[in-house]
């Protein structure tokens, strides 16, 4: 086992962070103990943490601290520099410093067991035994009336050891009890039976103690000879009786001072303690009557969606240090009084979670219009949550403090599936109380710095801050789970439902008008709602000028290239790097050329943002797909040399059941054979939709094309998708390629990825190679295909050529 402190270590200054977690690791490489700053530092909680592997953390194998060459750094006194990963998803460097260091697997030496009973005592362990636990061994002869005590019951007394002093002398000490004392020792010494006795005296220091004497007869036969026996301190026993009893006494007198309601729980939710004010709540509100020791799942067991809110916050109370949220305390056909809950976490003095208490004072009347506007003017009064407008601004003020792209944000928008027909069907008033339960249920499971709001009747706003592109669809994911999974029940009546949502990526350099950005994720809500509902849709922000000018012509544009046949092909060639393969192998790409030669050709990046909004990213696909195969079908020759031929697809055409069935259309009467015909799947789509894209990637499969992952490596659970989803071809992204050539950490990551996909029988392309460094790279590593401007760029399609061989005949090919 072993201790180690983590700081955050700043390469820029070479300086470690002051704030440090202490963390515990067993041999195997389990985590069994971590304080209560491990969430402060590594973001993770000791709940998450405790029971897992350390491989959890580490970036990579060498990070581990419990490797051999990390062991001799720590053995030589030295701190190490490891990379890990934080729970929000990026990585960081820490300083690892060994604090304790025990082996796991020692085991004791064999022993024997004997009853020592003739045996001398060791002076040595005796002098130990009466200072460890406070007390002093006495014996008395009654031959010639001489008694003994050991140094311990002189330092009882606030004594020298060996001071002259007589039995009588000592029982002066104990002013209350001398007579007690020596009828108790008459009767021994007569009876041979023994004793034992609590007393108060005040030694010879002025020291108030409270001692317990126990004396027991020593016989030669049936005569008793001695007596003997042990005189204990009670003292601190007796001093923490006090202290515990002032602070329960404390502790009641402040829970019967304040009207708030003061509950604490442990981590089964058992009340540990209550006031009177919270039994007096909890009998008004949901007529149950509270004592400690009940179980407040129990308590609430016929009232199940405010039990099921109760244990999700509580829960969330054990989880974060404090929180505070605003709700009444039930839903029910009557005016509840609006309550402003505080909830502070237990702990130990190791760091262990105790359990949580709550504070919760009545603000009824902050609540109401006369009582104060302000709080009306920023929230929604059925559900409490933020108002449009209290929004607007909080994202316009996010807006102005986001300078420059590397600070990303999230904007979700999402509204309720048929909620109307839901509400109509339902008694009257029903629909506000679902919305007002459901708000309770989001606002548990939102991150604390993020913002929720109602913005009308069943459309609703999450502002998503300081998040990736990753963990802000994981946020969103989880939020429409919440509400499909969210069952109502009101009068015999359950209401449950389900939501479509767009996701709008914020940036540096997108439009900074709040209500524009509400109108790009309105309409990727209104995509996903028109693609099949219970959907996300997600896409970049679009700068003022693109949303105002060139979105609508670029928009027309590509509706006129779609209608007229307009959208130019090229492609770009994958070679082999780590062995010679024969054959082509190419990746179309589709540009957009506009009817005036004049205007530039507009690539993927700029047009596609604007397809996926408005849901035509679909019939580029197929378009693409159409023209390319129509192409190829004229050009029959190139059949032989064709290995390769990849295709783009967006996220619509991966969640659109029909495209299988339109490849096996296209393919059934064409010369190539449907091995030779990939699709390409970008990481984010099947780590947003992984059941999804499984069943296309096995409907494919059964036509006979291939299925490649684009972008793999984006984020950690790329690892996952590589050796799970079932692909043929692992493609690396792009940022993985920039720095290849020279940053370690991205060749391990890469190497990982390749030896994975490897392990799976699956073939791997590095993209976006540019120069000779990164192509040597890339060799080493055993990468099997490269792609790249180093290899080979666009080129217009009509330049694909089979070989040509010259005849007598004539020319073939070419």
């Amino acid at each position: 086992m072993k201790e180690f402190f983590i700081r955050r270590y700043r390469i820029e200054s070479g300086q470690a962070d002051p704030r440090r977690t202490l963390i515990r690791i067993d041999d195997a490489g389990i985590i069994t103990f971590v304080d209560s700053q491990a969430e402060a530092v590594l973001g993770f909680g000791a709940s998450t943490l405790v029971g897992q592997p350390v491989s959890r953390l580490v970036a990579a194998r060498e990070d581990d601290p419990l490797t051999p060459a990390n062991r001799q750094r720590f053995e030589r006194g030295h701190s190490v520099l490891v990379t890990l990963r934080h729970r929000e998803g990026f990585f960081f460097t820490a300083q690892l410093t060994l604090r304790l260091a025990v082996r796991d697997a020692d085991q004791a030496v064999s022993a024997f067991v004997t009853l020592r009973d003739s045996l001398p005592l060791d002076p040595r362990l005796l002098a130990l035994t009466e200072k460890a636990v406070q007390l002093g061994f006495w014996e008395l002869d009654i031959q010639d009336n001489r008694m003994s005590w050991s140094e311990g019951l002189y330092r009882l007394l606030g004594l020298r050891p060996g001071s002259d002093i007589t039995p009588e002398q000592a029982l002066f000490y104990c002013q209350g009890g001398q007579n007690r004392l020596r009828a108790m020792f008459r009767r021994c010494a007569r009876t041979g039976e023994p004793f034992d006795a609590t007393l108060d005296l005040v030694n010879a220091r002025q020291q108030s103690r409270r001692i317990r004497v126990h004396g027991q007869a020593l016989k030669q036969g049936l005569q008793v000879t001695g007596l003997s026996g042990v005189v204990s301190d009670l003292s601190p026993q007796r001093e923490l009786a006090s202290r515990t009893t002032r602070g329960q006494a404390l502790l009641s007198a402040l829970m019967a001072a304040t009207d708030d309601l003061v509950v604490a729980v442990d981590t089964g939710l058992n009340l540990l303690c209550c006031n009177s004010a919270f039994r007096h709540q909890a009998r008004e509100t949901f007529g149950v009557e509270v004592r400690d020791g009940d179980n407040l799942c129990q308590l609430l067991a016929e009232f199940p969606n405010e039990r099921r809110l109760v244990q999700r916050l509580w829960q969330r109370a054990f989880e974060r240090e404090s929180f505070t949220v605003e709700m009444p305390l039930a839903m029910q056909d009557r005016e509840l009084p609006v309550y402003e809950l505080r909830y502070q976490r237990l702990l130990d003095e190791e760091g262990e979670v105790l359990g949580a208490v709550q504070v919760a004072r009545d603000v009824s009347d902050r609540t109401r219009v006369a009582g104060n506007r302000r709080y009306m003017n920023r929230h929604d009064p059925i559900t409490g949550l933020l108002n449009q407008r209290e929004f607007g601004l909080r994202l316009a003020r996010l807006l102005r403090n986001t300078c420059d792209s590397a600070g990303r944000h999230g904007l979700l928008y999402f509204n309720l599936d048929g909620f109307t027909e839901l509400g109509e069907r339902a008694p009257p008033g029903t629909g506000d109380r679902y919305l007002r339960a459901l708000a309770g249920e989001m606002m548990v499971r939102i991150r604390q710095r993020d913002s929720l709001a109602r913005l009308s009747g069943d459309t609703f706003a999450l502002l998503i801050e300081n998040c990736d592109r990753i963990e802000a669809a994981k946020v969103a994911d989880t939020l429409l789970t919440l509400i499909a999974d969210f069952v109502f029940q009101w009068q015999d009546v359950s209401l449950q439902t389900t939501a479509s949502a767009g996701l709008l990526r914020l940036h540096g350099e997108c439009s900074q008008d709040p209500e524009k950005l509400l109108e790009q994720a309105a309409d990727l809500c209104h995509t996903a709602k028109t693609a099949g509902r219970n959907r996300l849709h997600a896409a970049d922000a679009v700068s003022d000028e693109v949303q105002a000018g060139l979105a609508r012509g670029r928009l027309e544009a590509l509706r006129e290239s779609l209608d007229n046949d307009r959208l130019e092909l090229q492609f770009q060639s994958l070679r082999p790097v780590a062995s010679v393969t024969w054959g082509d192998h190419i990746e179309i790409l589709a540009r957009l050329r506009s009817e005036n030669p004049d205007e530039p050709v507009l690539e993927p990046a700029e047009f596609l943002p604007l397809a996926e909004r408005f849901d035509l990213a679909r019939d580029i696909d197929r378009a693409v797909i159409r023209k390319t195969l129509a192409w190829l079908a004229r050009h029959s020759l190139l059949e032989p040399r064709l290995k390769y031929c990849g295709f783009n697809l967006s996220l619509a055409s991966v969640l659109d059941d029909s495209f299988p069935d339109f490849m096996a259309t296209l393919l059934r009467d064409l010369p190539f054979a449907p091995e030779c015909f990939c699709l390409e799947i970008r990481e984010t789509t099947a780590s947003q939709y992984p059941d999804e894209v499984t069943v296309l990637c096995d409907a494919l499969h059964r036509i006979g094309c291939r299925v490649a992952l684009d972008g793999a490596g984006a984020s950690v659970a790329s690892y996952s998708l590589a050796a799970t989803l079932p692909v043929d071809i692992i493609k690396l992204d792009q940022a993985m390629m920039a720095h290849l050539h020279d940053d370690p950490v991205q060749q391990v990551m890469v190497e990982a990825l390749h030896k994975i996909a490897a392990a799976a029988g699956k073939a791997t392309v590095a993209t976006f190679i540019e120069n000779d460094e990164a192509l040597r790279k890339v060799r080493s590593l055993g990468i099997h295909y490269g792609q790249g401007f180093r290899l080979s760029r666009p080129r217009p399609l009509e330049e694909l050529r089979p070989v040509a061989v010259e005849l007598d005949t004539g020319r073939i090919g070419g």
